[in-house]
């Protein structure tokens, strides 16, 4: 698919919206008693043309898939109105996006959709995966300003084996005067059985040591890691080699370096209990794993005192006729036939509170601007998608 030729040897990507109409924001809020951010893996975001060395002929008019520029237009239209609406009255700050193609389909979803009303810039990566696939961030550059944004490239643990996506590495200063570092990553796929494993464990023992270096470095450290991982906890690649435990075990302190996976365990009133179906059952593919500061466990104290996550399950993204509880995800292709959803994965959105803010309840219901949205989706979804 289409990618800039004449970056071909930057392994991320950073645009900037530059226009004054561009940079226009949704009506200001008080956001200042939270920060949001927005995980979505958007199942194959490819464009229409083929990019000579990437296995990607399968997204083009005459692949298998028959993907065209309708398609194309409308998918982007559905994603762009699903990060809308769990924005609610304010965008999300940052969105980390998993399977996108490259630089070009990020930039027609920030800047032309009804996204472009919010202002986001944006960072991707330039991987080495086959297909081409990659990770990106978008993020509101008032909320949240990168001070430095790199990739973790982890090679293949087996001879033969192809390199996965890299890991997008985003540091950035929030408005609360503290820098928040941002890991969005998408391990091998669980097709690839034991190899597979073996390259998630080791992106994972990768993804751990950056998170232990910022945390030795930083005054006080912010890290979270978020993305598609093809596992679920306690699974080795997050309980063993992330290191990453659960917050909410009884008679265990919170440790400030230690790792915490609050996406772990949710379930939504209408009982969507993961974000991902397979055959019928809910799978916990997708994650928020944050430090022991995020959860207000610091020496000295910490600016940040809460943190909850929810899945974004809004009526217009499911497919209530699938059998599985709440409805599974409606998805762009079931195999190769079209099917028309946005994605077969949902959103996960975690939110972030000062040390002086409390949270009630991991679901998210007390959240104002999260009402607001959930009232948006129900309004939206009678409309039909």
């Amino acid at each position: 698919m289409n990618s800039h030729s004449f970056f071909p040897l930057l392994p991320v990507l950073l645009f900037t919206l530059s226009s004054p109409l561009l940079s226009l924001s949704l009506p200001p809020v008080p956001r200042d008693s939270c920060f949001r951010l927005l995980e979505y893996n958007v199942e194959n975001l490819f464009d229409t043309v083929h990019v000579p060395g990437h296995l990607d002929e399968a997204f083009t008019p005459q692949g298998s898939h028959h993907w065209n520029s309708r398609r194309y237009w409308r998918k982007l239209g559905g994603l762009a109105r699903t990060i809308a609406a769990a924005g609610g009255a304010a965008p999300v700050d940052l969105v980390a996006l998993v399977e996108v193609e490259n630089d070009s389909v990020v930039r027609d979803l920030a800047r032309r959709t009804r996204l472009a009303r919010s202002g986001y810039d944006y960072a991707v990566t330039c991987s080495a995966d086959p297909r081409g696939a990659n990770v990106a961030l978008l993020y509101q550059p008032a909320r949240f300003k990168p001070v430095h944004i790199g990739t973790l490239r982890v090679a293949p643990p087996h001879r033969g084996q192809p390199p996965t996506r890299d890991v997008l590495h985003v540091a950035g200063e929030t408005t609360w005067g503290d820098t928040l570092d941002v890991l969005v990553c998408h391990l091998p796929s669980r097709r690839g059985a034991r190899w597979a494993e073996d390259y998630r464990n080791a992106v994972c023992r990768r993804m751990r040591a950056c998170a232990d270096s910022l945390m030795r470095v930083r005054a006080r450290p912010a890290v979270v890691v978020t993305g598609d991982f093809n596992a679920g906890w306690p699974e080795d690649c997050l309980a063993r080699h992330l290191a990453a435990r659960l917050p909410e075990v009884e008679g265990r302190r919170l440790e400030a370096e230690g790792m915490y996976v609050v996406s772990h365990g949710l379930i939504t009133p209408r009982g969507v209990a993961g974000t991902y179906c397979y055959r019928g059952s809910w799978c916990r593919l997708d994650h928020f794993v944050v430090n022991g500061a995020l959860l207000g466990a610091a020496v000295g104290g910490s600016l940040y005192g809460a943190a909850v996550c929810r899945i974004a399950d809004f009526g217009f993204l499911l497919d209530d006729a699938s059998g599985a509880a709440g409805g599974r995800p409606a998805p762009t292709y079931r195999g190769t036939v079209y099917v028309g959803g946005w994605s077969d994965h949902l959103p996960l959105l975690l939110t972030l509170y000062p040390a002086t803010e409390t949270a009630v309840g991991r679901d998210g219901s007390t959240l104002s601007q999260e009402d607001d949205a959930s009232r948006e989706a129900a309004g939206e979804a009678k409309n039909g998608r």
